[in-house]
């Protein structure tokens, strides 16, 4: 589903962010991207949509090239790919409702989306997905009263409200303690079961990626130096991921 080709970054102040990476991550699975802080996991992950450009290198979508296109094609292609945040990236002062109908505005025109009037289907779509996440009792609170936990859930919800492809989790783990985190990855992996939307996430809990992924990346100072799946990660293989 998503595939890259010598895909590099690198920042302006010389920094490698990642190095040559070419990897094919398979449609309709969970594939977790491991390594050390600094590896760059985050960075691999945000120039799979263009929130970072690559300096060099190739990112498709199935068949179509991301780093190819621009404008309104760019746009398109990004309805196909979902994108969950470490820090939620929710408007605080909008109901759980509408951060979530935030994530049919590819799919509308700009009057409709300033004014709000999504048509009924969306919007019925929308709270069958909340319901799904555990927060129909939440629809019309304010994000900004919810704990972390549900504020992911709503990150959630909002992202398979765009009906994609694809869903990039960057650490959505990071402000939740293991139950909470337990929670999110479960319905991560219900999502990608139920609905056969391939999902591929930066996690730093080891344990978590071994339970709940389908294959596995590893990286280290922005190369790849892993690609399998768990039975074929080895402990040694482990200690050169983190080493």
């Amino acid at each position: 589903m998503i595939r890259t080709e010598n895909l590099t970054k690198i920042y302006e102040d010389g920094t490698v962010g990642i190095r040559e990476v070419t990897t094919d991550f398979p449609a309709g699975k969970l594939t977790s991207i491991i390594g050390p802080s600094g590896a760059g996991k985050s960075t691999l992950l945000r120039c799979f949509n263009r929130l970072i450009e690559p300096t060099s290198g190739k990112v498709f979508l199935g068949d179509t090239e991301i780093t190819a296109l621009n404008g309104k094609e760019l746009l398109k292609a990004r309805r196909r790919i979902g994108f969950i945040f470490q820090q939620f990236n929710l408007v605080d002062r909008l109901t759980v409702l509408d951060n979530v109908m935030t994530g049919r505005i590819g799919y509308h025109s700009k009057a409709r989306t300033l004014t709000g009037s999504y048509p009924k289907l969306d919007v019925e779509m929308a709270v069958a997905i909340i319901d799904e996440v555990g927060l129909k009792d939440k629809l019309y609170t304010r994000v900004d009263n919810l704990s972390g936990g549900q504020q992911q859930r709503v990150g959630i919800a909002r992202a398979v409200a765009q009906e994609p492809d694809v869903i990039l989790a960057d650490e959505p783990l990071a402000s939740l303690d293991p139950k909470l985190s337990h929670q999110i990855l479960g319905l991560l992996k219900q999502f990608n079961e139920k609905y056969g939307i391939t999902v591929i996430l930066n996690i730093h809990d080891l344990e978590f990626a071994k339970q709940y992924s389908d294959f596995v990346l590893g990286l280290r100072g922005g190369a790849k130096v892993f690609w399998g799946t768990l039975s074929e990660l080895s402990p040694e293989q482990v200690e050169y991921v983190y080493k």
